[in-house]
């Protein structure tokens, strides 16, 4: 059997992931992984801006990355980026600069594609079983909810209230201050209207958020009860009260005592702060004992489309 090799780029607003898979019938053998903290949306992202500098380190991550791709010779590569890119004002000469540099077509996807891609990944995931569950990718720039189980998404949307947005808006103090707190709540609670409303609707019994920060508390959490993740696992159980003894720590902590905490990797040490008071928001609408942490996310759905040959993007179109 011929298998196809294929990368997968993710161009997120803080974190630009590589992915590199040889593809069989079903499933996917993963050839090699690696996250960079490119943070393309610092500096800019609130003026709708790629700044010079946040190019500089997109040229020169994305410089690594073919060579990284070209070295096991594949030629279908997939490049998303997502809500810094599609919201900047210069995000379409950022894109035909790429493509001038190095070859490679970035999609620059909406928010309703995001989600969707994000909700296929955490399917992927085995997370998923036939109850009601609310899904949450929080990113640097957006975060996409999606309502749904396993065999299909009810709603989705995606809102522009990332990490790296809510961090410049409302992180000034550090550790946070309760000001600050009160006012990200609000601006949460101006933003997430329709997503209460369909919170009721829908009446999600579950929670999972994917990737990223979930990944880090997921990991900081096992290190409190001296387990390891199973390198076979997609899909990790964080207690509710695990959750918040670990939110209310990272709320109380400046950056540097923040990287001390066993699990803590330096690239989510800024955003997790913002990240655990939106967490704690959603947790009052979804009675959940428990939060279920998907590590796959946009990039593992773009794979599963690949799979069933029903990739947003066809690979005749990556030119």
């Amino acid at each position: 059997m011929i298998l196809r090799k294929a990368a997968i780029i993710d161009m997120g607003t803080n974190t630009f992931h590589l992915l590199l898979v040889e593809l069989s019938a079903d499933n996917f053998t993963t050839l090699y992984k690696e996250k960079i903290a490119v943070k393309i949306g610092q500096g800019g992202i609130n003026r709708n801006l790629i700044t010079e500098d946040a190019k500089k380190r997109a040229f020169h991550t994305l410089g690594h990355f073919k060579n990284l791709i070209d070295g096991e010779s594949i030629t279908e590569i997939f490049a998303f980026a997502t809500s810094a890119v599609r919201n900047a004002d210069n995000g379409q000469d950022f894109v035909a600069e790429i493509k001038n540099r190095f070859n490679i077509t970035v999609h620059v996807i909406d928010g309703v594609q995001e989600a969707h891609l994000i909700y296929e990944g955490i399917k992927f995931s085995g997370s998923l079983d036939e109850e009601t569950h609310l899904m949450m990718d929080i990113g640097g720039g957006s975060v996409e909810f999606i309502i749904g189980n396993n065999q299909k998404a009810f709603w989705k949307q995606s809102f522009e209230i990332g990490g790296q947005r809510l961090l410049d808006l409302f992180h000034y103090h550090d550790p946070i201050i309760s000001e600050e707190i009160t006012n990200l709540n609000l601006h949460l609670e101006n933003k997430l209207s329709e997503l209460i409303s369909a919170i009721k609707t829908y009446q999600p019994t579950k929670l999972v958020g994917a990737s990223g920060t979930f990944d880090t508390l997921s990991d900081m959490y096992y290190e409190t009860i001296h387990r390891q993740k199973g390198k076979a696992e997609q899909s990790f159980i964080l207690p509710r009260d695990g959750f918040e003894t670990l939110a209310e720590q990272l709320l109380t902590l400046n950056k540097a005592e923040r990287l001390k905490i066993p699990g803590m990797i330096p690239m989510r040490v800024d955003m997790i702060v913002v990240a655990s008071c939106l967490i704690k928001y959603i947790l009052n609408f979804v009675p959940v004992d428990s939060l279920i942490c998907s590590s796959y996310a946009l990039k593992e759905g773009a794979i599963s489309q690949l799979l069933s040959n029903s990739i947003l993007i066809a690979a005749s179109e990556i030119e």
